[in-house]
């Protein structure tokens, strides 16, 4: 009996089931609502997939309908993809959103432009998502700006296999292979017809220069970078632009995601390596952002072996400089938000700045490393080795978000010779942790002439890297040498810096706008 009772409710169980109201479903007519009514993908490399973006499709009814047809304008010919409520495909039949509920609909594209009908560098492509046919049809356009591209990336050798770079071997002797490549000879001159877009390490071989024009866009791929070998240099020649939007005479280096989501992300690329022996690297009005370490600099051949003007690095997820027994000037240089320190001397070297703003507010994740970071040795298993340091800083800032913005690791076995003029620096230590330690004796001329020490140089705005100071408030306005600024006579907005009371840092000071 108990038997034939189980299965009397097991029928009536299927039997109800199957009378449920919510598994029938009325036609679709024409009153779905979006979450958007055009999709617009952004811009895309061509033959580089985009991110992945949704569309909400929502049934405001209190009844279960059926949509007939979901499809591309384009057909199965079309560029991009769809995925509906978890379905991948071009075209859908018969797809139920249950009453006042709704479905996801993910959209992405492919798209090589060479096969589309322009002969333009960059190219609209349109499709359109029509739901139902006839009068009850409604459309969702799609919308991506196509961008040609130079592609360098190594070959591919066969089973999966790919070209290497050999950086040396590791202390038990083996290779220290790179996936990449050295450019060839017509591969050394970037220009600004169309962006660059480098897979791996892009090699500039012993004896050769790559040369930048004004204007040019590069873009690294995950794990990607330049490197410049024994006796070969970089030179990236940007300009002055007239548009302070659109820097349509930058050199920008950053990653190859141009989606608005990427902007800002830290870590997407390696880095810009001019290896040891690498000489007469020049950067220009240039922005480097995005990377792992915007310019890693190793080693010098006892002359100038890097030098900055005018140069924007952000965005970086250890470094965005760091030079290892360095020889490097820069002026008119800004660095920010870097997962450990902005500038990074290490190794000893020689370096000079001037009117240069090193800050340092990232956001990421918990950073315990000053903006700046000096030191002159080497800690390995065999001992220490000693370099000699010699390092200036003039009509500076030394910035950031952290207490300790300035970090000085001294090894008696090397020369440390240090001097900060016309800068402020930003150094608390309210429990007088480093009061007896004399590298931090802030009243000492020799060390910090003319120094401001923790007062607020009032920056604009760091969570978008902008570094301006204001006139009047800014603890920088005013506090520079006359000399150094001569020097440097125009700020990196392209403004002619008050030789006279000249200010410190990379901007000369201004009124920032009233908010309303």
């Amino acid at each position: 009996m108990k038997y034939v009772y189980g299965l009397a409710i097991l029928a009536c169980l299927v039997l109800w089931s199957s009378c449920r109201n919510d598994f029938d479903s009325v036609p679709s007519t024409g009153n779905l609502e979006f979450s958007r009514d055009t999709v617009y993908l952004d811009t895309v490399f061509t033959n580089i997939g985009s991110s992945t973006y949704n569309l909400k499709v929502y049934n405001r009814s209190d009844e279960d309908i059926n949509i007939p047809t979901i499809q591309l304008a384009r057909g199965e010919a079309s560029n991009y993809r769809l995925n509906v409520d978890g379905i991948p495909g071009k075209s859908f039949q018969d797809i139920q959103i249950m009453a006042e509920d709704s479905i996801f609909i993910f959209i992405e594209t492919t798209a090589d432009i060479n096969t589309l009908p322009s002969e333009e560098t960059n190219f609209l492509y349109t499709d359109q998502l029509q739901f139902d046919t006839g009068g009850n049809q409604q459309n969702v356009e799609l919308v991506t700006l196509i961008q040609d591209a130079v592609f360098l990336f190594p070959e591919k050798l066969g089973d999966g296999m790919v070209e290497t770079l050999n950086l040396g071997t590791d202390n038990e002797g083996n290779d220290i292979l790179i996936e990449g490549f050295f450019l060839d000879d017509n591969e050394l001159t970037f220009t600004n017809e169309k962006p660059y877009v480098i897979y791996g390490y892009a090699a500039v071989p012993p004896q050769k220069t790559l040369n930048i024009q004004a204007g040019a866009r590069v873009h690294f791929h995950a794990n990607s970078g330049i490197l410049v070998a024994n006796n070969g240099s970089i030179q990236s020649n940007g300009a002055p632009s007239n548009d302070s939007e659109a820097l349509e005479n930058e050199v920008i280096f950053e990653g190859d995601r141009l989606e608005p989501d990427f902007a800002n992300v830290p870590g997407q690329w390696g880095a810009i390596w001019m290896t040891s022996g690498s000489t007469n690297n020049l950067f220009t009005h240039t922005t480097i952002k995005n990377g792992t370490v915007g310019l890693l600099m190793d080693n010098n051949d006892g002359d100038e072996t890097l030098r900055l003007e005018n140069v924007q690095i952000y965005n970086h997820a250890s470094y965005g400089l760091l030079a290892r027994t360095g020889n490097v000037y820069g002026e008119n240089v800004v660095i920010n938000n870097c997962g450990e320190s902005s500038l990074a001397a290490s190794l000893g070297g020689t370096y000079e700045f001037n009117h240069c703003t090193f800050a340092n507010y990232w956001v990421n994740f918990t950073r315990d490393t000053p903006s700046v970071s000096i030191d002159n040795f080497l800690n390995t298993q065999s001992g220490t080795t000693a370099f000699d340091l010699s390092i200036a800083f003039n009509n500076c800032i030394i910035y950031g978000d952290q207490r300790l913005e300035l970090g000085l690791f001294k090894d008696d076995g090397g020369a440390f010779n240090f001097n900060f003029s016309n800068s402020i620096i930003r150094f608390e230590d309210p429990n007088g942790e480093f009061e007896d330690n004399p590298l931090y004796d802030f009243s000492n001329q020799a060390l910090y002439t003319n120094s401001v020490i923790n007062e607020d140089p009032v920056f604009q705005n760091t969570e978008i890297n902008n570094f301006n100071i204001e006139t009047g408030t800014s603890a920088a306005d005013g506090i520079g040498n006359t000399t150094t600024a001569q020097q440097v006579p125009i700020d990196l907005n392209g403004t002619n810096r008050n030789t006279q009371s000249p200010d410190a840092g990379a901007y000369e000071s201004t009124v920032f706008p009233q908010e309303e």
